[in-house]
């Protein structure tokens, strides 16, 4: 018998000048691109509120037009000789955690050497090697676009075949509603009121 429930899991690569995203759905064994591509929140140019902005609107109107059960994410990480790229992503990767909490979107974060190790074998796999295997566990030639879109999809894949919950980092914060001008708890602490 067939399953004609789809997982669906919206893999997000983030960065402040381009950010890949990718819809992937499983419905048994078979993994399906759904949906892909890459959000351009302006350049360094662009001052960052406004980026920020860009990114989260973006963002919010593909969870609300796709509506995924999960979002698989690049969690931060730092490399020695860039130690500033942590931070510009740290700041992108906040803006999209907020946009899927408020949308009630269940976020796991992957870090790079878990996805290529993943879908590798190898957690120092090269960007083409991991293109390789997306493209095949999708059953495509290949894969259109940059490696940001290529990387969102091997983030959602990943997720979609973790068979062990222990390399998920599940992140799903509190939401407080805020009615009537109330603040949340830890908020009235910090401002007094």
């Amino acid at each position: 018998m067939r399953s004609t429930i789809a997982q669906r899991v919206l893999g997000i690569d983030p960065g402040l000048n381009i950010t890949g995203y990718a819809l992937v759905e499983r419905r048994g064994r078979a993994l399906r691109l759904a949906e892909a591509g890459v959000i351009r929140p302006g350049s360094a140019r662009v001052p960052l509120p406004d980026r920020l902005e860009s990114l989260y609107d973006a963002l919010v109107g593909v969870l609300d037009q796709y509506h995924p059960e999960v979002l698989a994410i690049e969690a931060v990480f730092s490399h020695r000789q860039f130690p500033g790229t942590a931070v510009w992503m740290a700041h992108a990767r906040g803006v999209l955690l907020l946009a899927a909490a408020q949308r009630g979107v269940t976020v796991c974060s992957y870090a790079p050497a878990t996805v290529k190790l993943s879908l590798v074998g190898n957690g120092r796999a090269s960007k083409a090697q991991v293109q390789h295997m997306v493209a095949q566990r999708l059953g495509i030639a290949s894969l259109p676009g940059p490696s940001d879109l290529s990387d969102a999809v091997a983030l959602a894949i990943t997720h979609l075949e973790a068979g062990d919950p222990m390399t998920v980092t599940s992140e799903r914060p509190a939401v407080h509603p805020v009615a009537d001008g109330a603040r949340p708890p830890e908020l009235r602490r910090k401002v007094g009121a």
